[in-house]
């Protein structure tokens, strides 16, 4: 939602494109479909085309999603955009951030520090709207030869057989089918593609809401997560602040227990809490509103994320909490995994078992996430007036007590280990443990993983047996 007066795309510092529908049929070699041109549904055709694999992306929309929506870009998905060909504009224009600081009634009750080193490339967590998410990823996506980007183009229904799938796809001008041997469903949290095969998510929804307000103003506060709890301006509530590019500040505040949502979502209620929430920070100069939002949260998901020929990734896939930066760089880790595994698929070099793995992983990836954030989540928004009494105390005690201060961290994401995945072997020694992420270790002429290739990568750290490369390079003919 906008201000009175302004167009549902009138942004104060964000100019949207309007992208016109297709006018002739999709490219005919696309060996795979990608429902929804938002940050997931991109980085899986980019993660494709790094494989050589081509692919059409339909959306809907005509333009970008609106608002800052998903705005924490983790480490690890700095990596995966990496390896896409598109981190640098997010490196020119994010804001990265190592720290945190949680306040109980004005008083600072935990500190925290992600874990950030010499070896680390990046740092652990870069701020950045997500409309810029998607120029940057729709600007890498535009220059692949290997990509179609078709707006104005709805998925309508779906059929699949052992060959393939097929897309009926609406536009302004026609309702057609379209033959494609995988389609990835990359198309949100209301997901058509879901809808239309008559699958559910399953789990939990959590009490309270959240509403999210962008606002422009010139504040010096330092890049980080603030946790207001308490505050003056949102009694006995939570607000997380955000500092975001072009002077555009993110305040996420929950709503008192049986509030109603419509009036809370109403421009003058909205003015009125964020100018709360600004005396409560110190902030007396003036502001501009740009757009908000409300949220619950949820932890949902699909049984099996891969039925047939139809894989489902980011939001379509699973819902998750905000508390700990999760959906975005749970959505990207999906679009790499399938995108590499579908690769080598197509190209004749794996059986279709290794497609097998990916619900394991990633649907294993998605639990991880939920036993982490349910916890954070009940602390962010306590269920019941036991959880509140529990996170009061918590908190009253963490002004003067170390022991107490471990209760209000947000325990931000961490990178999941593949230790349960059909690919992975037991460990064998010391070192990471097979199925984690690898240390990208700083050495005297780079780093570690820099020059890994675009399939496998064996590390030596002995002589290599003779032969072990060649029959290796026979299984995979990209082996660095």
């Amino acid at each position: 939602m906008r201000p009175a007066g302004r167009g549902p795309l009138d942004s104060l510092y964000f100019t949207y494109p309007q992208f016109a529908p297709p006018q002739a049929p999709p490219r005919a070699d696309a060996q795979v479909a990608i429902v929804g041109a938002g940050p997931v549904g991109l980085t899986a055709a980019l993660a494709l085309a790094r494989h050589g694999v081509p692919s059409v992306v339909f959306d809907r929309k005509d333009t970008f999603n609106d608002g800052s929506r998903a705005i924490c870009i983790a480490r690890a998905s700095m990596h995966i955009l990496e390896r896409a060909g598109a981190v640098a504009p997010f490196l020119d224009k994010a804001l990265g951030w190592t720290h945190g600081t949680s306040f109980w009634r004005g008083l600072p009750v935990y500190r925290l520090a992600m874990p950030h080193g010499p070896d680390d490339k990046y740092l652990p967590m870069y701020n950045l709207q997500q409309q810029y998410i998607e120029a940057f990823l729709w600007q890498a996506a535009e220059a692949n030869p290997l990509i179609e980007l078709r707006w104005q183009s709805e998925a309508t229904a779906i059929g699949q057989d052992a060959d393939g799938a097929t897309l009926r796809i609406a536009t302004p001008a026609e309702e057609a089918d379209h033959r494609f041997s995988w389609v990835l469903a990359a198309d949100g949290a209301r997901s058509a593609l879901r809808r239309l095969m008559g699958l559910r998510l399953a789990g939990a929804n959590h009490e309270g809401r959240y509403v999210i307000a962008d606002i422009r103003m010139a504040h010096d506060h330092p890049t980080e997560r603030r946790a207001l709890f308490d505050p003056p301006g949102n009694p006995g509530g939570t607000v997380l602040i955000h500092r975001q590019p072009d002077d555009i500040w993110r305040i996420d505040y929950q709503l008192r227990p049986g509030e109603d949502p419509e009036a809370a979502v109403a421009e003058a209620e909205i003015r009125r809490r964020v100018q709360a929430i600004l005396r409560d920070i110190g902030h007396d100069g003036p502001w501009e509103l740009e757009w908000w939002s409300i949220y619950t949260a949820n932890t949902l998901c699909l049984d099996e994320y891969r039925h047939g020929r139809v894989a489902f990734i980011g939001d379509a896939a699973h819902i998750v909490p905000i508390f700990g930066v999760r959906g975005l760089n749970n959505g990207l880790a999906d679009a790499e995994n399938i995108a590499w595994k579908l690769a080598y698929r197509l190209r004749g070099e794996a059986a279709e078992a290794l497609l097998d793995s990916y619900t394991p992983e990633r649907r294993g990836a998605t639990l991880d996430v939920f036993a982490n954030a349910v916890p954070a989540t009940r602390f962010m928004t306590p269920p019941s007036r036991g959880w509140a009494l529990l996170r009061e105390a918590a908190l009253s005690l963490s002004v003067r007590h170390d022991f107490a201060r471990g209760f209000a961290n947000p325990r931000q994401m961490q990178p999941y280990t593949y230790a349960d995945s059909p690919l992975t072997l037991p460990a064998a020694g010391p070192g990471p443990a097979p199925g984690a992420l690898a240390p990208n270790l700083r050495l005297e002429n780079g780093r570690l993983l820099d020059g890994a290739g675009p399939g496998f990568t064996l590390l030596a750290f002995a002589p290599v047996p003779e032969g072990l490369a060649a029959r290796l390079r026979a299984l995979d003919p990209r082996l660095v």
